[in-house]
């Protein structure tokens, strides 16, 4: 087995431990990912365009965003990256992080364009990744309980409250 084969099985994730460990259904997780190449998309152009002026603040929020579509590339389509040696390790490693690691990242890295320069074109540029890091922290809190459960849970703790009440009652009396 050459090296270079050792290094593709090193970086290809293991879709049964990705899978099982975040709880997010097939769908949305193809919705995250999708939102992070449009996202990707979104600063690179962005990025690009701020670009283009003479404010050495836009330069920098301009060149901080097309960074951040190249990591968006890299994590959420490594794909796009096929040039790169490293990409299927870091898509890999990527994928091991929790959903709410990737929301801190994902918005983070969306923000920080906005704070150094705030313009409409980094404003807009950054809106579809940093709703890729709020799309993975919905994720990140999981599944809604239906109204059953929430009713019995409520009923539980009414009458838990009552039983309390009776039981100071009695000992005042």
């Amino acid at each position: 087995m050459s090296s270079q084969d050792e290094q593709f099985q090193a970086g290809a994730p293991d879709p049964a431990s990705s899978s099982a460990d975040d709880g997010m259904t097939w769908w949305y997780r193809w919705l995250c990912r999708i939102a992070g190449v449009i996202g990707g998309v979104s600063c690179a152009f962005a990025g690009l365009w701020n670009c283009v002026t003479i404010n050495p603040l836009n330069i920098a929020a301009g060149v901080w965003m097309m960074l951040n579509a190249f990591v968006l590339f890299l994590c959420e389509a490594p794909f796009c990256c096929q040039f790169i040696e490293f990409a299927n390790a870091v898509s890999a490693r990527a994928d091991k992080l929790r959903p709410w690691q990737k929301a801190a990242f994902y918005c983070g890295m969306a923000v920080f364009p906005v704070v150094l320069s705030l313009t409409l074109t980094t404003l807009f540029g950054n809106a579809i990744a940093f709703a890729t890091g709020v799309l993975y922290g919905l994720s990140a809190l999981g599944k809604k309980g239906d109204a059953i459960s929430y009713a019995r849970i409520h009923q539980q703790q009414k009458q838990m409250d009552e039983e309390k009440l009776t039981g100071t009652l009695e000992g005042q009396a």
